[in-house]
């Protein structure tokens, strides 16, 4: 299991815990994610890290002094 955290606009119901999204890979540097739809961003990953899987689950949603976050874990 592979865990990802995103930054989110907001921590409401737009991403609710326990379900499956779908998400998009960019690359530029290093591979960053979407999750579909535009509703989180991931940080840069490393070329050597990159995702096999393109859904994974919410499994925690959390508010930090910076930015809202939502946790998604990938099977891997």
């Amino acid at each position: 299991m592979v865990r990802l955290e995103f930054s989110i606009e907001d921590n409401g119901p737009m991403l609710e815990v326990g379900k499956e999204y779908e998400i998009t890979e960019y690359l530029s540097a290093n591979y960053f994610y979407m999750i579909e739809n535009a509703w989180g961003m991931s940080a840069p990953v490393p070329l050597s890290k990159r995702l096999k899987s393109r859904r994974g689950k919410v499994v925690e949603k959390k508010k930090t002094a910076r930015q809202n976050v939502a946790v998604l874990e990938f099977d891997e």
